[in-house]
């Protein structure tokens, strides 16, 4: 048996991201209790949080809001138990992809040119000033939910009321076209950096869960004293915003081998499709020692 006494792992919930949350917990938890862990299953969209009262330690494998914003690690903070991950402000923060920019350019880190979106906006001008193709995403949303690549003048006002179901806050970023890559960050190392070459257009929703032809390169194929250079910067880009434990940092190539770093993901995805899983491996550690580790780093200091 293990130290950590009896461990809540937290998934389902109730985000547009729940499916994915809850095939995540799901091999996590198999994880644990692999490894003779006291860990039980628990989804805070069926069971009330003062349940979780009596448990010593949680994982926290839920995805989007309420999830990975600040919420509940909030309440696990009232209630003295130490989780998983990133702490209030820091979850906070990179769930909001508009502030985690300001966080960015405030510290010098390159960034993708982007534009906030409302209902009243020139949208031609912003076309014109962010040039095509552009991607228009909701602020506060993950695993690409809501996000439209715009190709053609006069769409973006379709692609913005498209991302405003799901967030009053929008934001249409410049395409940033030489290459999309991940960083994942266990403790204070970064991982191998991961390329990700999608079957279909860009690496959306489908090509992240359902479909079997995304290509994930590791080695990613850049020269390796950039990759050093990258994987020490999203390091940066990380604690930036305060985080901690694990998480996973998103960033593009452009075509003259420029990277932009893209946004933080606090609670990454552990399907068998997941990036951090991945990427962990081709650095020698299997997915239940993976597991055990983002365990022992929780706290709630």
């Amino acid at each position: 048996m293990s130290d950590f006494g009896k461990v809540a792992v937290l998934f389902g919930g109730t985000s547009a991201e729940r499916e994915v949350s809850l095939n995540s917990g799901s091999r996590v938890l198999a994880a644990l209790q692999g490894q003779g862990i006291d860990a039980h299953a628990f989804d805070p969209a069926s069971q009330p949080l003062d349940a979780l009262k009596g448990y010593d330690r949680a994982f926290i494998a839920l995805h989007g809001r309420h999830g990975e914003d600040g919420t509940i690690q909030g309440a696990l903070e009232v209630m003295h138990i130490p989780y998983t991950g990133s702490g209030v402000l820091a979850s906070a923060l990179a769930m909001d992809k508009f502030r985690t920019k300001l966080m960015w350019q405030a510290a010098g880190l390159a960034i993708p040119e982007y534009a906030l979106l409302t209902a009243d906006s020139d949208f031609a001008d912003i076309e014109e000033e962010l040039g095509l193709p552009l991607f228009v995403k909701p602020a506060h949303e993950g695993s690409s939910i809501g996000i439209t690549k715009v190709k053609e003048r006069g769409a973006l006002k379709a692609a913005y009321e498209a991302a405003a179901k799901f967030d009053p806050l929008v934001i249409a970023e410049k395409g940033v076209l030489g290459g999309e890559y991940t960083v994942g960050i266990i403790g204070d190392e970064a991982m191998p950096i991961i390329k990700i070459e999608p079957a279909t257009e860009w690496y959306d929703y489908e090509a992240k869960y359902n479909r079997d032809d995304t290509q994930y390169l590791c080695p990613c194929g850049l020269p390796e004293a950039k990759e050093m250079e990258i994987r020490k910067g999203a390091l940066e880009a990380f604690r930036v915003l305060g985080g901690r434990g694990w998480g996973r940092v998103d960033f593009l190539m452009d075509e003259d081998g420029k990277h932009y770093f893209l946004e933080v993901n606090t609670a990454p995805g552990m399907t068998d499709h997941s990036l951090v899983p991945m990427a962990a491996r081709v650095n020698g550690m299997d997915y239940p020692t993976l597991v055990r580790r983002v365990l022992e780093l929780a706290t709630n200091d």
